[in-house]
């Protein structure tokens, strides 16, 4: 990846969001509340973003991508989000659906795959959770993979997994040593196609309806011995390592989100007239409006210094991850809960997009690790991890 001066990088990085906006305001925007209304993945959007080659923005040139920094990629995942939640997964799930690859993966691996993903020839997924491992992904992960010859044999099943019926390629986490624990993960990458792996049942869900979210099925599945991303026994560190970058994705869709509502309800705020002057100016709507400000600009802060922490592969980097999904996620919940109380009846009807909004924010609370695995994640890198509990 060329290091790049930071007048140069900051000259791409404003080019790259104002081609972002303009598309957000012409393409998505209007597209939004159709897409969550007939939960349908958006393709035309996802051509869209290929084309302006917003989908491999950290993907290193040599691989077919921008060569851009984290910082760049989590501000265009927050524009998108401001008017589309889902549309601004397209993105930020192709980065996650990738970074396996990138982080694990082996040179023929990376110019294999990276080249497709960045150009959007092909579609990433990344497949983690189960039934009973949701925040326990080491601990209950049932998915085994046996090694027969020069292929491994996946069994088990896996759930919620965002673009798993649309893409092309999965990378898959499975047990390939049970006595080892955390260390007897390995990491594939699964290509659609490939005979025994299938797409299970579809989510019907709250937010994010444009979003496919789906169980995927492996009975039988052979996968050759050169899709093992990396070392076997190594899956479960290249998974940690991932979220460490694609946390701060999530924590940017949340401040996109709580941005997008702030907007509505402001400008809500400004025109609507009550006991002859605008709401905004009645004390008790204002300094709601200001604590939604603030709240939104501290989380801003706060994700921007995790981007860059990514970017220098700084040492406190899961620290800081951490910390940025746990404050844009909950400033989306609480920013958007409060614009619907701004926009009073209104905010409750979906002729106002802030009731979506609504809905799509509470999801960043729960993916990519809850709020609560990010307080634990936060709390022992503070304080340490303390001893092994007794057996």
């Amino acid at each position: 990846m060329t290091v790049q001066t930071h007048a140069h990088a900051s000259d791409e990085e404003a080019m790259i969001l104002d081609l972002v906006r303009e598309l957000v305001a012409e393409k998505v925007a209007p597209r939004a509340a159709e897409i969550d209304e007939k939960q349908e993945y958006p393709r035309d959007i996802k051509e869209l973003f290929a084309q302006s080659d917003l989908l491999g923005i950290p993907i290193p040139t040599e691989y077919g991508g921008l060569g851009g920094t984290f910082l760049t990629y989590v501000k265009v995942v927050e524009e998108i989000a401001k008017a589309c939640a889902s549309s601004s997964l397209i993105v930020a799930v192709q980065e996650l659906g990738m970074l396996p690859i990138l982080i694990g993966g082996s040179e023929d691996q990376k110019k294999k795959y990276l080249p497709k993903i960045a150009s959007g020839e092909w579609i990433a997924a990344y497949a983690l959770t189960e039934a009973g491992s949701g925040s326990d992904a080491a601990g209950s992960m049932r998915t085994r993979a046996v090694k027969r010859g020069d292929a491994y044999v996946l069994d088990g099943t896996k759930i919620f997994i965002t673009n798993g019926d649309v893409a092309d390629v999965v990378c898959v986490f499975a047990v390939t040593d049970p006595e080892k624990g955390a260390n007897g993960i390995s990491a594939f990458v699964v290509e659609k196609g490939t005979p025994g792996f299938s797409v299970g049942k579809h989510e019907k869900k709250m937010g994010i309806r444009g979003s496919p979210t789906v169980e995927l099925v492996f009975e039988n599945c052979a996968v050759p011995a050169a899709n093992l991303i990396g070392p076997e026994g190594e899956g479960f560190k290249i998974a940690m390592k991932v979220l460490d970058k694609s946390r701060p994705g999530i924590a940017a869709q949340a401040l996109g989100i709580a941005q997008g509502a702030l907007d509505q309800a402001t400008t809500y705020a400004r025109e609507r007239i009550a006991f002859g002057k605008p709401i905004g100016h009645q004390q008790g709507v204002g300094f709601m409006i200001a604590d939604m400000k603030t709240e939104v600009e501290a989380a801003r802060l706060l994700l921007y210094e995790a981007a860059r922490k990514c970017d220098a592969g700084a040492p406190d980097v899961t620290l800081w991850a951490a910390m940025a999904k746990l404050k844009c996620g909950d400033v989306a919940m609480s920013v958007t809960t409060d614009a619907v109380q701004v926009l009073g009846g209104y905010g409750y009807s979906t002729e106002y997009p802030v009731e979506r909004m609504m809905r799509d924010a509470k999801i960043t609370q729960i993916y990519e690790g809850t709020q609560q695995i990010q307080r634990l994640v936060i709390s022992r890198n503070v304080i340490g991890k303390g001893p092994a509990p007794a057996r």
